[in-house]
Formats: structure tokens, sequence, C-alpha cells
């Protein structure tokens, strides 16, 4: 499955739309994380804890996109972006999404 940010796939033309797709998890934080980001602030640098929490959330919300859209026969999504939501304190949600199409086989 071709995953693109751009409307096109050079060299792919787009024979079919099939429509947006997308993915989310909501994810929450977990109290250790806090004590350790409250000292990383002290200090400064990254938080990895919280990276590693958001990388894992992108990556589950690309993938539920994606299923969405091998569901509907598509080869591909374009325009893909993802946007995130505090929903209450300490949990986010991440949303990827994109429109489904299907590529021109003649290419």
């Amino acid at each position: 499955m071709l995953v693109v940010t751009a409307s096109q796939i050079a060299g792919r033309p787009i024979a079919e739309t099939l429509g947006l797709v997308r993915g989310s998890t909501v994810r929450a934080k977990h109290i250790g994380t806090d004590i350790v980001a409250g000292l990383k602030n002290l200090v400064g640098g990254e938080v990895t804890g919280y990276s590693s929490l958001m990388a894992g959330a992108r990556e589950q919300a690309l993938d539920r996109m994606i299923a969405e859209a091998q569901t509907l026969g598509a080869d591909a999504v374009v325009d893909m972006r993802f946007e995130t939501s505090q929903i209450m304190g300490g949990a986010s949600e991440i949303l990827a999404y994109g429109t489904a199409v299907r590529l021109d086989a003649a290419s």
C-alpha cells in the first residue's frame, strides 16, 4: 500500500477515487512518565517516554487507516495527514486520514 502526503503519485495515474479513509487511537500517559518528564523539565532534553508513546500512537493510527483503505480495494492513500487533539488531561487522540484511490493498472 502506497501512502503519500502528495495529491498524486509520480508515474502512477489515479484511475478511481474511493473516498476518505481514517484511523485513530487515543492514548493516555503514564504517571511514571510524568515524573520523568518533570525531572527532564529541570535539566532539559527529550522526554523519550512521551516520544515513544506518540510514535506508537501514530503507527497504530496509520495501520488502522491502511486497513480501512484495503477494505475498499485501494492501491494507495494520497493526501495523507496526521492530526492530534487533547481529549482530556493526559489523553490525546491521534488521527491519520487521507483519500483512498485505485491506481491505473496500465502504468
